[in-house]
């Protein structure tokens, strides 16, 4: 069986991971901004899946912070980066 503290590790090196990945989308979204125009369907799909990772972990009857600040910059930066897209 894991122990909490472990667990607790674990979801916050997830969230550090996931956060480091979202935020690659500057990248994206400064090419869009330079005419270089990326796909739309990949930060579209990611702001949808974010935002409903985003509200499970807000939900939830014991709060989640590690799932809700590991998606937080993945619902911004994947409408930003699809706006800019566009």
């Amino acid at each position: 069986m894991m122990n909490e503290r472990f667990m607790t590790i674990l979801g916050w090196l997830a969230t550090f991971t996931a956060v480091c990945m979202y935020v690659s989308y500057l990248e994206q979204i400064n090419l869009n901004l330079n005419g270089v125009k990326g796909g739309l369907i990949q930060p579209l799909a990611t702001a949808i899946n974010c935002c409903l990772w985003f509200c499970y972990g807000l939900f939830k009857e014991k709060r989640d912070m590690p799932i809700i600040f590991a998606n937080s910059p993945g619902v911004v930066l994947g409408i930003i980066a699809f706006l800019t897209a566009i």
